[in-house]
């Protein structure tokens, strides 16, 4: 009760609340909010009263200082209720989460729901250790606004921005697609490069390799690579551009037969020693981890993404073992420094430490300096020996990464040598030159440093380099004679810029200052779950929909996703952070524009759409009349070169999801039509007719039809007769004899003797029935409707027939992982007929959708528009008071 001199802590997770109730005394409540306990809702989920009032479009009033209105999110009231509960058993309240701007707000609102009536003080800590949260509990400060006005800018920004552009895409491109500030941003990127790879030409080139050793020592070969020829530089494929083009004046490009010719010449020719430098080599340890450079590491190293770095991360915080993990500073506190010095000294020795401690400054773009870098918690440190028994999996390697990345931070620097040698081969007559040079170069660590503890990965190399290499070179000086061992010509060819992965795509990210650290494992998880990037391998591949999104915005809102513009938004949330911009001013220029400046705001970007062609911006010219369009089922490919006559149609083909964009090449696109023109196979002809029966696959699975042929005289040409396969039939094996069975349905089975009434057997919307009358009755199998007798047809009728609530049926057919919520989803019949689900989300199949072919994109798409629709969930009128405006009493 009040009075008792107890205080509450409130934190974010509960695993945090466990761990820091071990270290504060039985005074202390430590409870956890769970996260954010209110949001921004979806304006659908608005009371009806505010529905066509100013918060109706955006649950924020644009119109007025850009107030928001807030509610507490359905799961988190009973959270809110144990709070308050909590509350008032409290002579004190901390509000201890994450010291960040996301934290900072969370505290804001336990704030404005809470309504507490006892003191109120800010705690914060950047590790969760005893002295750390002890030391946290007696140093508190007050809240700091700036921070909260940031993080609401940040989210008024971004409700505002995928509130506006998201239903263009879904107008001009595709129902349930979504823009947002930074994907949309990150999107156009990966695009960018692979249209940087559609537009590459390769180039091929020679050079020869030599393998040397001193003239009859019988000592230590080495290989050299050619370099020169009769003074001139040999081109390697750095030297020529994306085009294919030999980009570097006065290089000499080999072609097979001079490289050849080269090789062969060298092996019969006197090789000397040309020249030997040595220069000394030095290397400094990388910085400790910042959010984007441990996320970068944890995929080079241990192949984890994003997402799975960052869970994995807030684990080993929330339990103590490392600082906060969101952050993109480089500093180290002194007890961080001494603890890492003081580890290398009894691990590898006191040479391997500097006289004096290291310190690093950041290289990003927006850095901000309020916390450590990302290093094992304490004041000393647990060696990843010492935390073996208690981590396993992905923890233990991640904390090793972290440890060994800390400790290297404050070591000495690698040390060695780099010798480069130059050798000379005096070619005979009729090898195309007169002298061919080679060189050669090798690193010598004479003294590991830090790399002892720690070397940092490296991301692909386009040219395939290796710097910093080590590599030894025998003993050799000017003059040496040298036995040529062998020569070879080898052919090469340009590569392509290499795509994005996750961690270089980060790192970019990073570089222009798009974003922040902390949301680039969301942002990654996000382009790829709408369906804009897909992985192969590690490498990041955009998918012919983020082509066409890429081009709308770029074309209709290239400011939006313009790299400077949106890095400059960053800036502008650390000026409101600083207290530097006002929060309303710089929304209204953003959304509103400003006279000031002539800038166009968001509003007026999105209230003209009618030039935008939307066939155009979904539309990739693959070159010789072969485009890629991206359909409302998915993308196709298209010869534009056919058709041209007036009503023949355009030949079309399915572009499988394992073709890449920049593999779509014309040839490819053609190889595709012709094999579609194959899919429709003709299986012979209805001897009843003479019609053609052809199967062929098509939007909702394979299906057999007849081709009706225009006939003089008649002026409605007649509907064919089609048929879908049945689940166990191929495409590839059906027959004319089954094709022609198919076709006949609907099958008479017979007649009622009682009552005179004809049984057909039929394939409907909702699977194989028997129709008597009005009367249906399913059956349990296609099958059933070749083979059902009249008999058996009578035994079924002769059944009551079932009405009401029926044990849950199996699903007619599932479809795969749902490439947004990742859970399965399957087709079922419903009361009001067949629908997808994927267990949260149930969208109703439209007309002309068969249940039993659907396809499984066909599928998502439903669920995503069901989505984007948002609940329509009745709310009685008691608990339309749910929400509470956000206050301005901080301004």
């Amino acid at each position: 009760m009040a009075g008792s001199g107890r205080k509450l802590v409130i934190v974010e997770s509960p695993a945090k609340a466990r761990k820091i109730g071990e270290y504060l005394g039985k005074e202390y409540q430590v409870d956890a909010s769970v996260g954010h306990i209110r949001d921004l809702p979806n304006p659908s989920e608005l009371p009806a009263d505010m529905k066509k009032g100013p918060y109706g479009r955006f649950a924020i009033d644009v119109e007025h200082d850009f107030e928001p209105y807030y509610v507490v999110d359905p799961d988190k009231k009973k959270k809110v209720r144990e709070l308050k509960a909590a509350l008032k058993e409290s002579d004190e309240l901390l509000l201890a989460t994450d010291e960040d701007r996301e934290g900072e707000a969370i505290a804001w609102h336990l704030l404005e729901v809470l309504q507490p009536k006892v003191p109120v003080r800010r705690m914060v800590f950047h590790e969760i250790t005893r002295e750390a949260i002890q030391r946290a509990a007696n140093d508190t400060r007050e809240l700091d606004t700036r921070l909260v006005d940031a993080q609401e800018t940040r989210r008024v920004l971004d409700r505002l921005y995928g509130y506006e552009v998201s239903p263009v895409l879904w107008r001009k491109v595709r129902q349930g697609l979504s823009a947002g500030r930074v994907q949309s941003v990150a999107t156009r990127m990966v695009v960018e490069r692979e249209r940087e790879r559609m537009a590459f030409r390769a180039a091929d080139y020679w050079d020869v390799e030599g393998e040397f050793a001193p003239e009859g020592s019988g000592g230590q070969a080495f290989t050299a690579r050619l370099s020169t020829v009769d003074g001139d530089k040999v081109a390697t494929g750095r030297d020529f551009d994306d085009r294919g083009v030999l980009r570097t004046r006065g290089a000499r490009h080999l072609d097979a037969a001079a490289a050849t010719a080269i090789a062969e010449g060298t092996r019969s020719a006197a090789v000397a020693v040309r020249s030997v430098t040595e220069k000394p080599y030095t290397r400094r340890p990388s910085a400790p981890f910042t959010t984007s450079t441990l996320q970068q590491e944890a995929s080079r190293k241990l192949r984890m993404n994003s997402q799975t770095t960052m869970r994995t991360a807030q684990r080993l915080y929330e339990n103590g073992y490392i600082t906060y993990m969101r952050t993109d500073s480089t500093t180290l506190s002194q007890s961080a420094i001494s603890a890492a010095r003081g580890q290398a000294r009894d691990l590898y020795g006191a040479d391997f430490i500097p006289d004096s401690p290291r310190s690093y400054g950041s290289k990003s773009k927006n850095a901000q300096e309020a916390h450590e870098a990302v290093r094992p918690a304490g004041d000393s440190f647990r060696t990843p020996a010492q935390v073996a028994g208690e981590l396993q999996g992905q923890e233990y390697a991640l904390y090793e990464l972290i440890w060994k990345r800390t400790v290297a931070s404050q070591m000495a620097d690698a040390k060695g040598s780099t010798a480069t040698v130059r050798l000379v081969a005096s070619l005979p007559e009729g090898h195309g030159a007169g002298e061919a040079e080679y060189s050669a170069s090798g690193t010598v660590i004479t003294f590991r440093g830090f790399l002892a503890a720690y070397e940092e990965g490296r991301d692909e190399d386009r040219y395939g380099s290796r710097e910093d290499s080590e590599r030894r070179l025998p003993k050799l000086s000017e003059g040496v004679v040298l036995d040529v061992l062998a020569a070879d010509a080898q052919g090469h060819q340009t590569s392509p810029p290499a795509r994005y992965t996750e961690a270089t795509l980060v790192k970019a990210l990073e570089e222009k200052g798009i974003g922040r650290p902390s949301t680039y494992a969301a942002t990654v998880g996000t382009i790829q779950d709408r369906g804009y990037v897909h992985s192969r391998g590690t490498a990041l591949v955009p998918t012919w929909l983020a082509f066409a999104v890429t081009r709308l915005l770029e074309e209709h809102f290239s400011r939006l996703v313009d790299y400077d513009f949106t890095a400059s938004m960053e800036e502008d949330l650390d000026r409101i952070a600083r207290g530097d911009e006002q929060r309303v001013a710089w929304l209204h220029r953003f959304y509103f524009g400003s006279e000031a400046t002539d800038a166009e705001g968001l509003r007026h970007l999105v209230e003209d759409l009618g030039d935008i062609d939307a066939k155009g911006v979904s539309t990739v010219d693959i070159g010789d009349g072969i485009v890629v369009r991206v359909g409302r089922y998915g993308p196709y490919v298209e010869d534009t070169t056919q058709g041209q006559e007036e009503g023949s149609p355009r030949r079309r083909a399915t572009v499988p999801d394992e073709i890449a964009p920049d593999e779509m090449t014309p040839e490819k696109g053609r190889e595709l039509l012709a094999q579609a023109a194959e899919d429709g196979r003709v299986l012979g002809q209805d001897p009843d007719t003479g019609r053609d029966i052809i199967a062929r696959s098509g939007r909702f699975g394979p299906y057999v039809t007849e081709v009706i042929e225009d006939e003089e005289g008649t002026k409605k040409k007649p509907k064919p007769r089609t048929a879908s396969l049945f689940a166990d039939m191929d495409l590839a094996t059906i027959d004319l004899e089954t094709a022609l069975r198919l076709l006949s349905l609907p099958r008479v089975v017979g007649t009622d003797p009682e009552t005179g009434e004809e049984i057909t057997a039929q394939n409907g919307r909702y699977g194989p029935y028997l129709k008597k009358g009005s009367d249906s009755r399913s059956l349990s199998s296609e099958q059933q409707l070749f083979d059902i007798s009249l008999e058996e047809a009578l035994a079924i009728y002769a059944q009551p027939k079932q009405r009401g609530r029926r044990a849950a049926a199996p699903p007619l057919k599932e479809l795969g992982e749902d490439p947004i919520s990742g859970k399965p989803v399957v087709v079922k019949d419903g009361r009001f007929g067949p629908y997808v689900t994927d267990g949260e989300t149930n969208a109703t199949l439209r007309k002309g959708d068969d249940p039993e072919a659907i396809a499984p994109e066909r599928g998502y798409e439903l669920l995503a528009e069901k989505r984007a629709k948002g609940p329509t969930t009745r709310k009685r009128s008691s608990t339309r008071k749910s929400g509470a405006k956000g206050t301005k009493a901080r301004r």
